[in-house]
């Protein structure tokens, strides 16, 4: 009939998303670094969006300990920002050193890499944003040493301090367990709150009520059992074990300059 309404079967919203890097040195860290001996492994970009996503969707269930990782997460992403920003200004005083008669273009690869990306949480844009920062520093530095305006060994350093502020972040990000608890076992001091507070320690007390929350925290989905009943099986993988590589494994193309 004319008056009824109209029904609308919407789907999800969806965005094809890739990032494009130019240099060796920021493919290196999107692929992490492989465990050797006496040294531990870093997860690489896609490690990162991963632990991300897991982070939001143990937020999302009401673990207290999730939205305490995401306040660290965001947190470290902002230091990280900020030591990347420090980097490209003094890169930047160095590029304004070339004279005015000699004009620079942009350092770009003739054969840069393409990877696909597939973020849920917003943490996890944000490290992408900071890897294509570093990516356009790593031009930025090649250029500089490139044309005589710093030597190598500042060349070397710049790009090792940027390199270990992103590793640093996914270092930390590799930490992150979800503790299969909610604020309501908290609330009870039951069993599954006992133990995990054994594994994990103390939270602080606004995290544990609440009312501190990253600002990309999700809303909480409210459980529907009654008090008292088991909880659903988690659905995160507690302990997964953390991947160096990224899901894409192209082969990158050369620098625009020697380095």
């Amino acid at each position: 009939m004319a008056n009824e309404p109209l029904q609308l079967n919407l789907g999800s919203l969806r965005s094809a998303m890739s990032l494009t890097l130019h240099t060796h040195h920021a493919s290196r860290i999107w692929h992490g670094r492989a465990p050797t001996e006496g040294r531990a492994g870093i997860i690489g970009l896609n490690g990162f969006i991963s632990a991300m996503n897991k982070m939001k969707r143990g937020a999302e269930q009401d673990d207290p300990y999730s939205d305490w990782w995401m306040l660290r997460i965001e947190d470290k992403l902002a230091d990280t920002k900020t030591r990347l920003q420090t980097l490209r200004e003094q890169v930047d005083q160095a590029l304004a050193d070339v004279p005015p008669a000699l004009s620079l273009g942009e350092n770009m690869n003739v054969q840069p890499v393409k990877l696909p990306l597939f973020v849920n949480a917003q943490l996890g844009f944000m490290a992408v944003y900071l890897l294509a920062d570093y990516d356009d520093l790593a031009r930025k530095l090649i250029l500089a040493h490139h044309t005589a305006l710093i030597d190598r060994s500042t060349l070397e350093r710049w790009l090792n301090d940027g390199a270990h502020a992103l590793r640093s972040l996914f270092s930390l990000a590799q930490q992150y367990r979800y503790s299969g608890t909610t604020r309501d076992d908290f609330a009870a001091k039951n069993a599954a709150a006992r133990a995990a507070l054994e594994k994990f320690g103390e939270l602080p007390q606004d995290v544990l009520e609440g009312t501190r929350r990253s600002r990309f925290a999700p809303p909480i989905a409210r459980r529907t059992t009654k008090p008292g009943t088991p909880h659903a099986a988690p659905a995160i993988e507690p302990d997964a074990p953390a991947h160096t590589d990224g899901a894409a494994n192209p082969a990158t193309g050369n620098e625009g300059a020697d380095a």
